[in-house]
C-alpha cells in the first residue's frame, strides 16, 4: 500500500467517521426538537389553565360583588320595611288605645250580644263605666 492509498483510506475512515456523526448528530436534533414540541404544547396547555383558571376567578370576584350588592339592598328594604311596620305598630297602638275606639269595641260587642259584665271584664272597666259608654250610644 503506498503513502497515497494509506491517506486515501484514513480520509475515507475520517468521512465513514463524519457522517455517522452527522446521522447522530441529526438524530439527536430531532429528539430535541420532539421535546421541545411536546414541552411547548404543555406550555400552552397550561397557559389555557392558567387563563380559564384566572377568568373564573374573575367571575367569581363579580359575582360575589353582586350578590353584595344585593345584599345591602336587601338590607336597606329590610330596614325600611321595619321602620314603616314599627311606625305602624306605634299608631296601631295609639288607636287602640283612644277612648273613641274603646268606645266603639264596646258598642260593637254589646251589639253582637255581649254582656256588660265581660265587656267590663276583658277591658278593664267597672260595668257602671260600660253602661255609660252604652247611654251615650243611644
Amino acid at each position: 500500500m503506498n503513502k497515497w492509498e494509506f491517506i486515501l483510506l484514513i480520509l475515507s475512515f475520517l468521512e465513514v467517521i463524519l457522517l455517522i456523526l452527522v446521522i447522530f448528530f441529526f438524530l439527536r436534533l430531532k429528539k430535541s426538537e420532539k421535546f421541545l414540541k411536546e414541552l411547548q404544547q404543555k406550555q400552552e396547555d397550561f397557559i389555557q389553565k392558567l387563563s380559564f383558571s384566572s377568568q373564573l376567578e374573575k367571575e367569581l370576584v363579580e359575582s360575589f360583588a353582586l350578590r353584595q350588592e344585593e345584599l345591602l339592598k336587601l338590607e336597606e328594604k329590610l330596614s325600611a320595611r321595619s321602620e314603616e311596620l314599627r311606625r305602624l305598630i306605634l299608631q296601631a297602638e295609639k288607636f287602640t288605645n283612644s277612648p273613641l275606639f274603646l268606645r266603639q269595641v264596646i258598642i260593637m260587642g254589646h251589639k253582637a250580644g255581649e254582656s256588660i259584665e265581660s265587656l267590663a271584664k276583658n277591658f278593664g272597666l267597672t260595668q257602671e263605666e260600660v253602661e255609660l259608654i252604652l247611654e251615650h250610644q243611644k
